[in-house]
């Protein structure tokens, strides 16, 4: 019989070898669910995660999808370090991303160095004070950060709704739901030449690395990473829960709204209702795939850019649906999950101990 034993110290090769695992263990489901729908699982899995990336343009958008995944995943980083379980990536996401799109509307025929960085600002301050609603009913009334902010992104939905079809809607867009094209002045620069990679990949890569020297290398990464293991001893240590909630809330609100700002000044070049594919609830995965670290976290943004990339070319070369992307991440999540157990259980084979045999006075005498 197998039971699940508590370890007497977690371990530290499990830590590293659930993502791994959990990652062969999606491969293996997505190969029975290809055999289950009729597809050849080869082929399937081909298209999937090799395909997507088999030249120059493919590893570009591999890096286009890569960079809000980053960004929001850098931010929830400094949340989740400190025990703060901010599901409001998405909701910043969006804010930054109206935010950016009202200044962008603002300037269609300015020129000048200034006007990127305006709207990219605008963006960014859209997401601290979307994450500022959040960390104030945390801090001051006491509310579960996960509700809140979970409610948020719905309400930061229709907030964008409402402006696509009122005031941002574009008058000669034949009755879509879109903004008017922003000038160039509002628009990233590209990376790779001939390729719709911009410079958003390359704030995600810095706001990666600066989390991480946050945590390795400052004080604030100390008093965080202390009050998301021990409360307790980080109000002995006199260290300010309230203003560390804050802090963390609003790191996070400005890296997804940065990630927002520079999705709708990418290759978008306008505010869509589609803008977001579900980034933000995307980058909960990454960081608990990248294990809350740097390196980690570059790695895991790739791999679920990928599952986006993949997925759309499933819908392309062997019609299947869009939901296809979403199961592969969820079957992820769950393995990822499953597997985590076993850093602080293992398994063992216990045989079932024979039943004893009942003395009755009958058997008794009949033995005797």
């Amino acid at each position: 019989m197998l039971q699940l034993e508590r370890r007497p110290v977690d371990s530290a090769l499990m830590r590293w070898a659930s993502p791994v695992l959990a990652l062969v263990l999606t491969v293996i489901t997505g190969f029975v669910l290809f055999l289950a729908m009729g597809r050849d699982p080869v082929e399937g899995l081909r298209f999937f995660f090799i395909t997507p990336i088999s030249d120059v343009i493919g590893l570009a958008e591999l890096g286009l999808k890569m960079a809000p995944l980053l960004l929001c995943a850098a931010g929830l980083t400094v949340c989740y370090r400190a025990r703060l379980w901010n599901i409001g990536a998405e909701g910043h996401f969006l804010m930054g991303a109206l935010g950016a799109s009202v200044v962008a509307v603002q300037f269609l025929e300015a020129d000048g160095f200034w006007v990127l960085p305006l709207v990219l600002l605008a963006g960014v301050l859209a997401g601290v004070l979307w994450a500022a609603i959040a960390a104030g009913l945390k801090t001051h009334l006491h509310c579960n950060e996960i509700l809140t902010t979970i409610m948020l992104n719905y309400i930061a939905l229709n907030f964008l709704l409402y402006a696509v079809h009122g005031p941002l809607k574009d008058p000669y867009g034949f009755g879509f739901p879109q903004s008017v094209m922003f000038g160039d002045s509002s628009l990233l620069p590209a990376l790779i030449p001939g390729t719709r990679l911009h410079i958003g990949l390359a704030f995600g890569l810095l706001a990666a690395v600066a989390v991480w020297v946050m945590f390795a290398r400052s004080f604030v990464g100390f008093q965080l990473n202390v009050i998301g293991q021990d409360h307790r001893a980080a109000d002995f240590a006199g260290f300010s829960a309230r203003r560390l909630t804050w802090l963390a809330f609003l790191v996070g609100g400005a890296t997804a709204g940065l990630a927002g700002a520079s999705e709708v000044t990418g290759p978008i070049g306008q505010l869509v209702p589609q803008v977001s594919p579900g980034y933000g609830y995307t980058a909960i995965i990454v960081v608990f795939l990248g294990r809350m670290h740097a390196l980690g976290i570059i790695a895991a943004s790739a791999l679920l850019a990928l599952t986006f990339l993949g997925g759309e070319m499933l819908q392309i070369a062997m019609n299947m649906p869009k939901a296809v992307t979403g199961l592969f991440q969820g079957l992820l999540l769950f393995y990822l999950l499953t597997c985590d157990a076993l850093i602080h259980y293992r398994i063992r084979f216990r045989h079932r101990a024979r039943e004893s045999k009942v003395m009755t006075p009958s058997t008794a005498a009949g033995e005797a």
